[in-house]
């Protein structure tokens, strides 16, 4: 006896001898997670995949049919099974959080691998040092479209446009000395505590003093996160850190 709760979803997608649609691919394994038996239909040659598009007045593939409704590509089809909004530029702090946990974690292992133990001082040295890295990372990605973002809010960069060039690679550096530790360290604190001080500096006065709603260069120049509460926070770190590392070295003789 047939289970009449089955539902099905009719799926079009790109499979040929040397391209194997990603959205295809996804599109399928989004279905079947929501419960669907795919009725899965290749598009094996470009004419055929022409002919459908014509066919069906669509622009791309893949595309999914549920109970004969053309529901339209992946974005499409996880907007429905989601709150995803294919055309919404929703700022989130996500990238940031993430970049923030990941290094937590680094931070952790690295202790328990050379010490033995993760709770100390040195841990959270080293996951602010992890953050800076990775930060500087994602804007190195494109330091273009980073150094436009920054332009936005950063006082300094608008005064000398060429420091907006100059901040990931100093960020980087700073955060690497500190990881290191030591000499090394007290090396990457003044860097830190420049730029973190001209970056908590203008944010404060970008968002709390005039009201301005702008993204993040945070984590790059092609992010949706938003310039606030995060963004001043990791100024605020890097000051710490700047203060920190020279500190500790006073106590430490």
């Amino acid at each position: 006896m047939s289970d009449k709760t089955t539902k099905t979803g009719v799926l079009y997608r790109m499979v040929m001898e040397n391209h194997l649609c990603p959205y295809g691919l996804k599109s399928k394994w989004l279905l079947e997670r929501k419960g669907f038996e795919v009725e899965d239909h290749h598009l094996t040659t470009r004419e055929e995949t022409d002919a459908f598009k014509l066919q069906h007045g669509v622009e791309t593939t893949p595309q999914t049919f549920i109970d004969g409704e053309l529901i339209g590509g992946y974005n499409e089809l996880r907007a429905r099974f989601t709150n995803y909004d294919p055309g919404s530029e929703k700022k989130t702090y996500t990238p940031v959080l993430m970049v923030f946990a990941v290094s937590t974690l680094l931070a952790l292992a690295s202790m328990w691998f050379f010490r033995g133990s993760i709770l100390s001082i040195r841990t959270v040295e080293l996951f602010a040092a992890f953050a800076m890295t990775l930060l500087a990372l994602q804007k190195l990605k494109d330091v273009e479209s980073f150094s436009t973002m920054f332009l936005n809010y950063d006082l300094l960069a608008q005064r000398r446009v060429g420091y907006a060039y100059v901040y990931p690679f100093a960020e980087a550096a700073a955060g690497v000395l500190m990881v290191a530790g030591g000499v090394l360290g007290l090396i990457g604190s003044p860097i830190a505590l420049f730029i973190g001080t001209i970056g908590a500096v203008s944010v404060y006065k970008a968002v709390y003093v005039d009201k301005r709603e702008l993204k993040c260069a945070c984590v790059g120049g092609d992010s949706n996160v938003p310039l606030g509460f995060i963004s001043l926070t990791e100024n605020l770190v890097m000051i710490a850190m700047g203060l920190w590392m020279p500190i500790k070295a006073l106590f430490l003789l």
